[in-house]
């Protein structure tokens, strides 16, 4: 416990780097608390794209990530920090949803561009992203969090921003589920109008978008991602919002760009939610068409994949499987793993598991709170190495080891030929025949998906009339995963 001296010296100490630590807001001229130099909220920004990047995975379309560069850089030349490396990337995740890292990394998903219809829809969410990065959010947040930590008087962080912060969020992608507060958002809408008005965007099309996400949340897809509502809390009625901003402008708005046809060009043939061909579940059992095997985990856990890593979690949250690729042979794996500080290694075994070699050890190793012991397997498949860890707190291990046990051998060689040719659903641009309701176009070219969806993506209902010739987006395709 500290003495009252130690206290005060404390207190004395975080106020006087609160006095060090202030600087100019760029986006409101005010004086705030900035722990974090602008140099570190880049490197800290390039960190966590290079995360998302590895762990996430970019669309891998050119000419998609060109357009979505092209237009956010337009935008961000607009801020009030237009000399920031920024960079707009599209990553392959059906989640709708876009991400501001610090420093001007921003990411929308190829969700968010599948369920939109114009250029200027899409300049608002990439305004809003960039207002985040114009008046530090991040930086806010993260100084915040470590005034909070000087105040219990672990020490400065000053010294080891970037690696201290690295600690604070934990592994993973903290830094892009960074949540803003409703101040922070509101802000963010405010300067993303701006932005996009400012470079010449029919702004009215940011009520379509809030539309869109208020609907998209309640039809609500999967994806590796969380969805937009869950990372953007909700300042209030957004539409309203903005519905006042346009009642209070003396703009001529049908002379700003919508920017429909090129945008839909862009977006024509793009993959559509879950990509079966990057791995998909039947039941229990994943199955990975482009990489050739499947596995399965034990009935009733929650599963989830990833680019870097496929989970299942029991239905007590006490116990963990987890499937991944590791770098070198089965031995160089197995012993940079057991290898690993603070973990404590059993005898490692060599064995076949459905005819392919691998080596097996049991480990245990203390966490924060208990001592976990688990099961890890390195098995050699078509070049490849497979790590497959399991692990529970040491005294349910005797409980779990057979579960664990019938995953870990659960890993053969994928030979269903419907699931081998397993292919995603696309979108692809219809022209409606002649005049119709949306609901009548769906009869006539029928989606994977249901009507509901398919007015979802259009921004209309399904009773709306089409004007003949009107461009419209379905869903083909991907049968072959279900």
């Amino acid at each position: 416990m500290k003495t009252a001296r130690q206290t005060l010296r404390s207190a004395a100490a975080l106020a006087g780097i609160l006095v060090t630590s202030c600087a100019t807001n760029p986006v409101t001229g005010k004086s705030e608390l900035a722990l974090i130099s602008e140099s570190q909220e880049i490197e800290m920004g390039k960190q966590g794209a290079a995360e998302v990047e590895q762990t996430i995975g970019l669309y891998p379309d050119q000419a998609v990530q060109a357009y979505v560069s092209r237009l956010g850089l337009t935008i961000a030349a607009r801020t009030e920090r237009p000399k920031l490396p920024w960079k707009f990337q599209v990553v392959d995740d059906p989640s709708v949803n876009a991400f501001a890292l610090p420093g001007g990394f921003i990411f929308v998903t190829r969700g968010l561009l599948t369920h939109m219809t114009n250029e200027a829809e899409l300049a608002s969410v990439l305004g809003h992203e960039s207002g985040h990065v114009a008046a530090r959010h991040s930086v806010q947040q993260i100084s915040q969090a470590q005034v909070a930590t000087l105040g219990l008087g672990i020490g400065s962080m000053l010294s080891s921003g970037i690696r201290q912060y690295s600690d604070l969020v934990g592994t993973g992608l903290g830094l892009l589920f960074l949540k803003f507060g409703r101040d922070d958002e509101t802000q963010a809408d405010q300067l993303g109008y701006g932005y996009a008005l400012a470079d010449g965007y029919d702004v009215r099309e940011m009520v379509s978008v809030f539309e869109m996400l208020e609907e998209q949340s309640r039809l609500s897809g999967g994806g590796r991602l969380p969805q937009w509502q869950s990372t953007h809390p909700d300042p209030g009625n957004r539409i309203k919002a903005t519905q006042q901003r346009l009642a209070a402008s003396h703009v001529d708005f049908d002379t700003k760009l919508v920017g429909e046809d090129q945008f839909l060009r862009v977006i024509d043939g793009m993959v559509y939610g879950e990509n079966p061909r990057q791995g998909f579940f039947r039941g229990a059992l994943f199955l990975h068409p482009d990489l050739k095997f499947k596995f399965r985990f034990p009935d009733g856990w929650k599963t989830q994949n990833g680019s870097d890593a496929v989970i299942g979690v029991s239905p007590a949250q006490d116990a963990v499987i987890e499937l991944r690729i590791a770098a070198g042979t089965a031995a160089e794996a197995s012993q940079r793993f057991l290898a690993q500080e603070g973990l404590q290694a059993g005898p490692v075994s060599r064995r076949d598991i459905n005819g392919f070699p691998a080596l097996t050890g049991d480990f245990s190793a203390q966490s924060d709170q208990t001592t976990v012991r688990g099961t890890v397997s390195f098995i050699e498949f078509h070049q490849l190495t497979y790590q497959i860890m399991a692990y529970t707190p040491s005294d349910k291990f005797a409980s779990y080891s057979q579960v664990f046990h019938q995953s870990i051998t659960s890993f053969d060689r994928l030979t269903d030929p419907d699931a081998l040719d397993a292919q995603p659903m696309r979108l692809r641009l219809e022209r409606a025949p002649r005049a119709m309701t949306l609901e009548q176009f769906d009869k006539q070219y029928p989606s994977s998906v249901s009507v509901d969806e398919v007015a979802l993506i259009n921004g209309m209902g399904k009773a709306d009339q089409l004007r003949s010739g009107q461009t419209v987006k379905r869903v083909v395709g991907g049968s072959a995963s279900k």
